[in-house]
């Protein structure tokens, strides 16, 4: 296929296009979303093809004898990230905000606090909150427009009420891949306060060249401590499957997990495990590749046309597809540069205060589309900012 193949999802049930007129009122005839995460892109043929099977088959019942899955699984994460997995360590969820509340639900008790390195994706907060836990938000700092973490300054934080620590690794939304040194570091931290450590990787197929992921997993001394979570839904563009990965090795851990995915009678829905299957395939990881470069050179594209609009810079993007763009040096207050964006641009973009702390300066851009709609949206950005040029 062509990622340059424009593909209309308005009108078809889609979060994306058809919510945005409500929430930031732009129209999708006019507009552009650049707001939720999943891309305007088919998955890969593989993917399809196991699809189109189901329907020809034309018979929906319930999944047995799910070892072709698992070991789809286990293939994917020592091929591409050097990573041996049990079989009988993975648990499949209802998608990773649901792995991260069944998390919360195993691992914590009310009131509890939950540790985010924020700005961070939104979704964590909204579900700590919802579950009646305290969220802990450690800012991180800006070095040189990149973060990083401040672990003396997140250490004086700590009350002895923090349970857990969530980690977006890689970064979501400043597209920060950890080094090795700063996952060693997050580690020490979460032994120092004896905090459940989950690292959400769901991001860990799509990082650029020059940059590469470490899983969690492989950092010695936690594993007693650990919840490592990944899915196939953000790399193949099948986040309707529903579909995520956790994976536990600490039996303790993995016995607690499972009492409670028992108790609630959760199962995962067999569209999902075809789908899984397929992708985690070498044909699947020849169109990752295809996909990444495509995804660099609009990263590029973006960032350089946002960049020269005086006051913006767009965050340089190390892993995802979700521009991390900073209205600061403009002077604007936070409603006016927003008003640009959505009125005069007409594009469709997260606000950064929903990902917490040192977000409020930001919007957040789904670059994963068309080259020609990236094209598109700088156009416009310019536009709605000449009087700075």
């Amino acid at each position: 296929m062509s990622f340059d193949t424009p593909i209309d999802r308005r009108g078809t049930h889609c979060m994306k296009w058809d919510a945005m007129e409500q929430l930031y009122g732009v129209s999708p005839k006019e507009g552009l979303s650049m707001w939720v995460a999943d891309m305007e892109f088919q998955p890969p043929q593989c993917v399809q093809d196991a699809v189109q099977a189901m329907h020809d088959h034309g018979v929906y019942g319930y999944f047995g004898d799910d070892s072709r899955y698992r070991a789809a699984i286990q293939w994917w994460m020592e091929t591409r990230h050097n990573w041996q997995v049990e079989a009988d360590h993975i648990f499949t969820t209802h998608g990773l905000v649901n792995g991260t509340a069944m998390c919360i639900d195993a691992f914590t008790a009310p009131g509890d606090g939950v540790v985010l390195f924020t700005p961070v994706y939104h979704a964590f907060a909204k579900v700590i909150k919802a579950a009646g836990r305290q969220v802990v938000e450690c800012e991180m700092v800006q070095t040189d427009g990149r973060y990083e973490m401040d672990f003396e300054a997140y250490d004086a934080q700590m009350t002895g009420s923090e349970t857990m620590v969530i980690l977006c690794s890689p970064h979501n939304p400043g597209g920060r891949v950890w080094s090795k040194g700063e996952l060693q570091a997050v580690a020490a931290f979460a032994k120092r306060h004896d905090l459940i450590l989950v690292s959400d990787e769901i991001h860990h197929d799509l990082v650029f060249p020059g940059h590469t992921h470490t899983p969690m997993a492989s950092i010695t001394g936690i594993e007693d401590r650990l919840v490592m979570m990944t899915a196939t839904t953000k790399t193949f563009n099948i986040a309707g499957s529903h579909s995520g990965n956790v994976i536990i090795a600490d039996d303790a851990l993995r016995a607690r997990f499972a009492a409670r995915m028992a108790a609630l009678g959760l199962s995962p829905n067999s569209f999902g495990l075809f789908m899984a299957t397929a992708a985690y395939t070498p044909e699947g990881a020849a169109w990752v590749d295809e996909l990444v470069a495509y995804l660099d050179g609009n990263r590029k594209l973006f960032d350089a046309g946002i960049n020269a609009i005086p006051g913006l810079s767009s965050m340089n993007l190390e892993s995802t597809y979700l521009a991390w763009v900073d209205f600061d040096g403009t002077g604007m207050a936070r409603e006016e540069f927003t008003r640009r964006v959505e009125q005069t641009a007409q594009i469709a973009a997260n606000h950064g205060p929903t990902f917490g702390k040192g977000g409020e300066s930001f919007l957040r851009f789904n670059i994963a589309a068309p080259r020609a709609m990236i094209e598109d949206a700088v156009e416009r950005m310019q536009k709605a900012f000449a009087d700075l040029q």
